[in-house]
């Protein structure tokens, strides 16, 4: 009779933890990808736990590429995207919906000796081509007709990225047609830039400027973008020196798109569960004030009002 009563209390204790553990999984919220969303990601995550103390995140970078691929293989519920989704992707039944906006910027160290000139002309979309795509400009000396030799060195990203995917649709190409040498990572690309003084590069507007201070980060400048392409970075097109005004102009629409974009959630179809998709409506509507805190442009009403739709 004891024996039996063992056994019974031990199917129960099997029993109740499988449930406590069903119950865990279900209230977990997996996710992975791009540098570019993972700041205002984990920021949302925080954000959204101090209500909902019950769920928990697991929250991992590793580019736009992981995050779309951990996706469809279904390895997380959510993947950080931040490129155009293609209709190949769409065939292979990549679900999305939108979160917020930022933008690709071209960036240099501030120890390049010629950052002064660099601010007042900038570079035309043309030869930001001739550099990352063409290999037809490959000094400072040639780009602004000084004397002499200055060697430049290009960096792009190794990995799979919506940044450099974006920059190159920006130049007319494709990421695997970025010349230079390939760095894994936002964080990575921006310190390979910062500590080389000959360099060019790009990087996610979170990783070129300091939420808290508005200010760019330390050791890192920006090339201005020549838009109209007259030779001179105009009043309008001066726009860099905060992380107010580059947002400004994002959102007016001033700075070019691509390589400003939208960036999204995606998984393999619609989200089947529940606490994914009471997070996800969550972002779209409450969690939307904390877009512009987090240093990014908030979706448009109508985007949302279209994403909670696909939802529904």
């Amino acid at each position: 009779m004891k024996k039996i009563g063992i056994y019974l209390l031990s199917g129960l204790l099997l029993v109740t933890a499988s449930c406590v553990s069903q119950k865990r999984k279900d209230n977990t919220i997996t996710i992975s990808g791009a540098f570019a969303l993972y700041p205002l990601v984990i920021q949302l995550s925080e954000e959204y736990r101090k209500e909902n103390p019950q769920v928990r995140f697991n929250i991992t970078g590793g580019g736009a590429g992981k995050g779309l691929a951990d996706a469809l293989s279904e390895v997380v519920d959510l993947g950080m995207f931040s490129r155009e989704i293609s209709p190949e992707e769409i065939t292979k039944g990549t679900w999305w919906i939108g979160l917020a906006i930022d933008a690709v910027i071209p960036t240099i160290s501030a120890n390049n000796p010629h950052i002064e000139l660099l601010k007042t002309r900038g570079m035309t979309m043309e030869e930001f081509r001739a550099v990352f795509l063409e290999g037809s400009i490959k000094d400072w000396a040639s780009l602004l007709s000084l004397p002499g030799e200055n060697n430049m060195e290009v960096y792009t990203r190794s990995d799979a990225c919506g940044a450099a995917e974006t920059f190159a649709k920006y130049l007319g190409g494709r990421q695997e047609d970025l010349r230079g040498i390939g760095i894994f990572g936002d964080p990575g690309l921006a310190e390979a830039v910062v500590n080389d003084p000959k360099g060019i590069g790009f990087n996610n507007t979170i990783f070129v400027y300091d939420v808290v201070t508005g200010k760019k980060r330390e050791g890192i400048e920006v090339i201005p973008i020549d838009i109209n392409g007259n030779g001179h970075i105009d009043p309008e097109e001066d726009f860099y020196e905060s992380f107010e005004t580059v947002l400004n102009a994002i959102a007016t629409g001033v700075y070019p798109s691509p390589p400003a974009r939208e960036l999204y959630f995606v998984s393999h179809g619609k989200p089947q569960k529940q606490a994914v998709i009471d997070f996800l409506i969550w972002t779209l509507t409450e969690g939307q004030k904390f877009v512009p805190t987090a240093g990014y442009v908030p979706i448009t009403e109508q985007k949302i009002n279209e994403y909670i739709e696909k939802l529904k």
